[in-house]
């Protein structure tokens, strides 16, 4: 078998992981212990984020063509490729994390939402609550003033329920 043949399934493999992702995250995993990439990988899987390292050429086939070529340019040294389907900041935020915490690893770029991200972007997408806790600030938002709503109603009918005794109250003694 050529090493063409060899090579196309895993091209096909990173096509198929890449294609319809909210987020492709690259990253240089190099000076991680094994301790260290096996609780990132866990905490990846566990948000749903498929995280592998591939030969940079087989990325550079796969990205050829797709909304991930700009990352082609930034294919040096050991290099792994964290997706996610759903949740366009999962792998941002959890790589994000092990980036500050441990200097050797760093996440180099990436593509949100169809658009290229690097550097301080990046930061900035690892930065954006999941959609749940986003969702929790809305509701709450939203419910904050219909409770202040509420207690002022009360407070108002409180204070009428003892100005009304004191109004019965005065007539009768006149």
């Amino acid at each position: 078998m050529a090493k063409v043949e060899l090579k196309q399934p895993i091209v096909q493999e990173i096509g198929e992981q890449i294609k319809d992702a909210q987020s492709v995250l690259l990253v240089q995993y190099l000076g991680l212990t094994v301790e260290q990439d096996t609780a990132m990988r866990k905490e990846l899987r566990e948000a749903g984020v498929a995280y592998k390292v591939y030969k940079n050429t087989m990325m550079n086939l796969a990205f050829k063509g797709t909304d991930c070529e700009p990352l082609a340019e930034k294919l040096e040294g050991p290099n792994a490729l964290a997706i996610h389907k759903e949740d366009p900041t999962a792998a941002a935020r959890i790589l994000a994390k092990y980036a500050k915490q441990y200097k050797c690893f760093n996440m180099i770029a990436g593509i949100v939402e169809g658009k290229y991200v690097e550097g301080e972007a990046l930061d900035e997408v690892s930065r954006i609550p999941t959609r749940d806790e986003l969702l929790a600030r809305l509701f709450g938002s939203m419910q904050s003033p219909i409770a202040n709503f509420a207690r002022v109603i009360k407070q108002i009918a409180e204070k009428d329920g003892e100005a009304a005794p004191a109004a019965e109250a005065a007539p009768a003694e006149a």
